[in-house]
């Protein structure tokens, strides 16, 4: 099995199982207590914080370890507009975000608040002119904007937004889950959030990153943990192993990000040259280093995925429907591009050439297999 599903999650890397393995056995005592199991689990805890500050460029008195990336957003977004709720309630977001920030957008707006979605081009980048003419309306409290698309790699222009927003007195929010260890992250942001399993540590850890000098407030009821901004319990084993893995992602980054855009390079030219009425889509060139994205027309994403599933590879679809909404995705909508027969393949690390090699040579008899089935003969 070939498994290009890395922007969903990134297998766990191998010193993030060691180090799991081996913080099971001496951090799981609670870091909060003083006596001797418990020291050492703090120790490990804040051992891993200074890493993961080191690794974003932060400090550690800013990090703070969540349950998720998605809780990490959420607390990021609200706790923001909580703080500078005096200052404004106006949340400026690009119409591309991840679901987090649009769902924790859409709480703001049932609690009183506005938002102003920032449209973006038909490679998935918005403007900085008209990100920033949109923070520098009166009231605007926060601003938001990825670092990297998860649908279709395309990097948005943090830093001139980050310029826009410092310019204009108002905090920026980046989720960075797409680029965190990958991409050196652009400076100028006030509030990041990130994910563990996006960089290769294990799922259930999130980290939240507000600067000092952020006005940031909980949205939820206070806990003693985590600098007050994060209720419960911290795992320290699995945040020993995020950083671990954060760690050896950095130290390879500049080879394997290389490596593997090469080989997005040249998926993006074989794809629709193998296959026609294909439209690959996102930025060819200013884009995260793994994704690539392609629709194919007269083609279902899902029987599509499925397909290649059978054959031994892993994909996913930017279009999928669930039945409840029967809704195609919001970022090829938003970008204005072909929503149906979509398939992102997002690389992980170690992907080979072979990998790519067998993938170009099954899919076109794939595609035209499943058009023929609809009834469909180019």
């Amino acid at each position: 099995m070939a498994y290009f599903d890395a922007a969903s999650t990134e297998p766990l890397h191998p010193q993030a199982r060691e180090a799991l393995i081996a913080a099971l056995d001496v951090g799981w005592a609670d870091p909060a207590r003083l006596y001797g199991s418990a020291r050492r689990a703090r120790m490990l805890l804040e051992q891993a914080r200074t890493e993961v500050a080191e690794a974003l460029g932060a400090r550690p008195d800013e990090v703070s370890f969540t349950s998720s990336g998605t809780q990490a957003v959420h607390l990021g977004v609200l706790g923001t507009l909580h703080g500078r709720r005096r200052t404004g309630r106006r949340l400026v977001t690009s119409a591309v975000e991840h679901s987090s920030v649009l769902h924790a957008a859409g709480i703001h707006e049932r609690d009183g608040g506005s938002v102003e979605t920032v449209g973006v081009d038909i490679t998935g980048a918005v403007d900085p002119g008209a990100f920033g003419e949109a923070v520098r309306a009166e009231g605007t409290a926060l601003a938001c904007l990825q670092s990297a698309n998860h649908e279709v790699g395309t990097l948005q222009p943090v830093a001139e937004a980050a310029a826009a927003c410092a310019e204009a007195g108002v905090p920026l929010l980046v989720d960075a889950a797409q680029t965190a260890g990958r991409m050196p992250l652009p400076p100028g942001w006030s509030v990041l959030a990130a994910s563990a399993h996006k960089w290769g540590g294990p799922a259930g850890v999130g980290v939240l990153v507000v600067r000092k000098g952020t006005r940031w407030r909980t949205p939820l009821p206070e806990d003693d943990r985590e600098r007050r901004r994060v209720p419960g319990f911290e795992n320290v084993p699995a945040i020993v192993a995020a950083a671990a893995a954060l760690r050896a992602t950095v130290a390879e980054s500049a080879l394997e990000s290389a490596r593997l855009s090469a080989l997005v390079d040249r998926v993006r030219a074989e794809v629709p040259r193998l296959v026609p009425d294909v439209e690959v889509i996102g930025d060819p060139v200013v884009r995260a280093p793994h994704i690539v994205t392609f629709s194919c027309l007269y083609v279902e994403g899902e029987a599509l995925l499925t397909e290649l599933d059978k054959a031994g590879f892993s994909v996913s679809s930017g279009s999928s429907c669930t039945a409840s909404t029967l809704r195609p995705s919001h970022v090829l909508e938003a970008m204005g591009v072909l929503t149906h027969g979509n398939v992102r393949v997002s690389l992980p690390r170690g992907t080979s050439a072979m990998d790519i090699d067998r993938f170009l040579a099954l899919l076109p008899d794939t595609v035209r297999r499943i058009r023929e089935e609809a009834g469909v003969k180019l």
